[in-house]
């Protein structure tokens, strides 16, 4: 059966914050735990999330924001960078009233959870990454001339070739066919949005915020796009461990949702 409506106890609403609305998705029972905010990927949204937050909200709050210009939030003039991403996310924090939390980011996420982990050391309790871009200097330079800003007319003249590569190549773990088609058009709807987000990620320098970081930190390095620079975390990190899962890829949070919950909640209630 197709979850594209999500499941019915995980609920969605609005924030007011510098960037214009921000929606995010919430889950689960408020203080019994500490709040677990879901960071999605650049480009992205929280609906790639419903099926493991529906799981991990049985016993603690789940918050899964989308970031500004991405899924059903409010698109800024111009782009953010991770610091504003961060920013962003530190505004919903406080209307939230979130008070101390732990975050779980997902690739480009995973850098504004550092982020955040270096401007809230106080705040952010524990950090999960599911995959660490960490890049070089040359690589950074590489990558970012490979991402251009195409307008409407581009994107829709490649969207259907995209959309076969995108289900037969990359969201390859994902059984639901209406699950990977709404994720993938989150990924479509503001023209900026793909190189803003991506840009984003290839120019922060992740690797000199992880040497800053002295929360307890668990990187996981799925066999996915970032799976040969994320074992670089392991030579950074203060106060973290690397776990390699090379039978997992992207679409893991619907096939794998049990398993990836257990291995979440052990590093998080441990």
């Amino acid at each position: 059966m197709s979850s594209l409506r999500g499941p019915s106890h995980v609920r969605r609403a609005y924030a007011n914050g510098s960037f214009g609305q921000i929606h995010y998705r919430r889950s689960g029972p408020e203080g019994t735990r500490s709040p677990l905010l879901l960071l999605h990927s650049l480009p992205g949204a929280s609906y790639l999330f419903e099926s493991f937050m529906a799981e991990m909200g049985n016993d603690r709050t789940v918050i899964a924001p989308d970031f500004p210009g991405f899924g059903m939030s409010d698109a800024p003039a111009m782009a953010p960078g991770i610091t504003g991403y961060a920013a962003a996310l530190r505004e919903l924090e406080t209307e939230l009233g979130l008070g101390v939390f732990d975050i779980m980011g997902y690739h480009a996420g995973s850098a504004v959870g550092a982020e955040l982990a270096r401007q809230q050391p106080e705040a952010l309790r524990k950090l999960i990454m599911v995959g660490a871009p960490i890049f070089t200097a040359k690589e950074r330079e590489e990558f970012n001339e490979r991402f251009s800003v195409f307008g409407p007319d581009e994107r829709a003249k490649h969207f259907e070739k995209n959309w076969q590569m995108f289900k037969a190549n990359f969201w390859k773990m994902e059984k639901d066919a209406e699950r990977s088609w709404y994720i993938y058009v989150d990924n479509q709807k503001n023209p900026s949005g793909l190189a803003w987000g991506l840009r984003a990620a290839i120019s922060y320098d992740l690797e000199s915020t992880m040497k800053e970081i002295t929360q307890p930190l668990l990187v996981l390095n799925p066999a996915d796009d970032l799976a040969s620079y994320t074992p670089r975390a392991a030579g950074i990190m203060k106060n973290g461990s690397l776990k390699d899962l090379p039978e997992w890829t992207h679409g893991m949070f619907d096939a794998k949702t049990t398993e990836l919950s257990t291995l979440v909640r052990a590093f998080l209630d441990g």
